[in-house]
Order: structure tokens, then C-alpha cells, then sequence
């Protein structure tokens, strides 16, 4: 399944990379421009691209000599923009941007379709039983907590605490709406077995959107206190703004709401037409290997459509942001990291 994902991430980035020529290297900016959707789209699909899963420690290490000569002006000769660039994607991949560790695989965004996949198999499984919806759920929700986590905003430190807090609250949401609907559909004697299949299976569309809402809010309550760090165009931290906070995880949040959309949507309605089919019919044993095939197409497209609402180094004018920010530099507009 994983060699079916590398596959198709493959042809996109093939596609994409065909409809524009490569522009010259800019260490630490995207290559493509991150002011149009479909430039965040091309530079998403760059960083969830499960190939970077397999990168040795030597490619990494070389990735990175690669780009600290380009920044001391000591790069060797021959070497070419697409070069840099594909530096610049690995490193991007693996190490987190504001503590410069490598990220665990699982946890990675280049890691999230296939580790999270088979979960949301098992989540979208028919006849689930209140021991199975409370599994599926909390693997789900722990899951997600530690992909939050490792790819935060994390340029103010963070007590565990605030992250355990996140990890049950989401746990708690997501099991408890989800197992209260399945009692609520269970208890519906009027709808047809059909209809209550259908609507059990878009059950865990609400639990996770209602979850991930709780999670992104409970594991980054701090950033409302403390602020996050606000950069001018040329790096420089003017300060912790908890204005840009507030946007960070507004803008998060509702990217988690539509993340699960077509991943819990559209798989149920596509299986409930294909099991009707004589293929499926007879050869019962199809049903779960072209179910996993559906949600992980599903799960392929919806991941940079969703992550492609916003950009991950987002912009707020300084007229937005505290006086005390807005008094300390000429600029117009600054950057802070959202976080993914």
C-alpha cells in the first residue's frame, strides 16, 4: 500500500514540477510562491512526499553540508538550483524548523498518509461494536497528538503537561461522541439497516473534526498566554505576539476540521455503491483490500488540499499585532510559523 502512495505522490510531483521551471535557490524560502493555493499545493506535496521517509542519514547529512555551504557563500562548483532545492525539501521532510531535530517517522507529515491510513480503516470498519469505536478512536486521537507535537510551532518552550492535557481531552471528545452516536443509531428502530450502515459510517467524521478541534486547542492554549515568535523579512524575531498566536491556531484548527471531511465522507458513500456490485458481491474477501485502496486515495488528496489552506510561515500585517511589535520595526507585514 505504501509502494502504491510513493507511486501516486510520484506522478503529482512529477505533474507539478512539469508546469513550472525551476527558479533560482533562496535558502529557507518555499520554491514555489505561497501567496496562491496551488503554489501551497506544490510545496506541500514536496513535503509530504513519503520518499523522504527512506532518506539514509548520509543523504540527510550531505543535504545539510549542501545547504550550510550555499549560506557561507563555500559551494562547490556545478552545483545546480534543483539540487538545492531538493536539499532544502529533505531537510524540510525530517528535521523540525525551529528545534533542528529530526522528526520520529510516524510523525512526520511525509509519514502521516501511510501510518494513518490503516487508522482510518479501522475507524470507517462497519458493525463496530463500543469496544472497537473506543479503540479505533483513541488510537486515532494518539495518533494525531503526536504529530501535533512534532510538528508544533516551537519556538517557546512547552510544559508536558499542556500536551498530555491536549492528548485526553481529544481522546475523551472523540470517544465520547462517537460511541453516544453509535448508541443514539442503534436505538433508532425506525431507520432501515441500509441507512443506519451509512450513517454508522460517517459517524467518525464528527468525532475526529469535534476531536482535532479539542486537540490543536488544549495542546497550544500556552501560545494564547505567551505568544509565538513574529519574524521580519529578513528573519530577525521581533517579539512574541499573541495575536499571531490566535491566528496560528485558528488556522489550524479549521484545517483539521477539513482534513477529515472527504477522508471519513467519501469513502462510506463510495462503498456503499461498490458493494453492490456482483464482483463485490461474490468475492467478499475484495471488500477490505479495495476499502483500504479507497481510503487511502482519499487520504492522499484531502492531506495537501487541506494543509494548502494557509501557509505554513503565514503573514499578518503589523497594524494587526501589539503596539509594542508594531513600534519595533519598519515593516509592513511579518511572518510567524502556524505549525502543521
Amino acid at each position: 500500500m505504501i509502494d502504491i502512495y510513493i507511486y501516486f505522490n510520484k506522478y503529482l510531483s512529477v505533474l507539478m514540477a512539469e508546469s513550472a521551471a525551476c527558479p533560482a535557490f533562496q535558502l529557507g524560502r518555499p520554491r514555489y510562491d505561497q501567496s496562491s493555493f496551488f503554489g501551497r499545493l506544490k510545496h506541500f506535496v514536496e513535503i509530504i512526499d513519503p520518499s523522504t521517509l527512506f532518506v539514509s542519514e548520509r543523504r540527510l547529512t550531505e543535504c545539510i553540508k549542501l545547504l550550510d555551504e550555499f549560506k557561507h557563500g563555500t559551494l562547490p562548483p556545478g552545483v545546480s538550483d534543483l539540487q538545492l532545492w531538493e536539499a532544502q525539501k529533505v531537510k524540510q521532510a525530517i528535521i523540525h524548523p525551529d528545534t533542528g531535530e529530526k522528526i520520529f517517522m510516524p510523525f512526520r507529515m511525509s509519514g502521516y498518509v501511510p501510518f494513518g491510513t490503516p487508522i482510518v480503516v479501522g475507524l470507517l470498519l462497519p458493525n463496530q461494536t463500543v469496544v472497537s469505536t473506543i479503540f479505533w478512536q483513541w488510537l486515532n486521537q494518539s495518533h494525531n497528538a503526536c504529530v501535533n507535537y512534532s510538528n508544533r510551532n516551537a519556538t517557546k518552550p512547552t510544559p508536558t503537561s499542556t500536551f498530555l492535557q491536549g492528548y485526553f481531552g481529544a481522546v475523551t471528545s472523540a470517544v465520547s461522541l462517537a460511541v453516544g452516536l453509535n448508541v443514539l443509531i442503534q436505538k433508532a428502530n425506525r431507520l432501515s439497516p441500509a441507512t443506519r450502515m451509512i450513517i454508522q459510517r460517517l459517524i467518525p467524521f464528527p468525532a475526529v473534526a469535534s476531536a482535532n478541534i479539542c486537540n490543536v486547542g488544549l495542546m497550544r492554549h500556552n501560545e494564547l498566554s505567551e505568544g509565538i515568535d513574529v519574524l521580519d523579512e529578513n528573519g530577525n524575531i521581533l517579539g512574541s505576539s499573541k495575536i499571531a498566536a490566535k491566528h496560528a491556531i485558528m488556522e489550524t484548527a479549521f484545517t483539521r476540521v477539513v482534513l477529515p471531511m472527504p477522508i471519513f465522507v467519501l469513502p462510506p458513500i463510495i462503498m456503499s455503491y461498490l458493494e453492490k456490485l456482483p464482483l463485490l458481491q461474490t468475492n467478499r474477501r475484495l471488500l477490505l483490500p479495495i476499502h483500504s485502496l479507497v481510503c487511502l486515495a482519499t487520504f492522499s488528496l484531502s492531506l495537501p488540499l487541506a494543509i494548502s489552506l494557509f501557509p505554513q510561515m503565514s503573514q499578518i500585517e503589523v497594524s494587526q499585532l501589539e503596539p509594542e511589535i508594531a513600534m519595533a520595526t519598519d515593516c509592513k507585514v511579518v511572518t510567524y510559523n502556524k505549525g502543521l
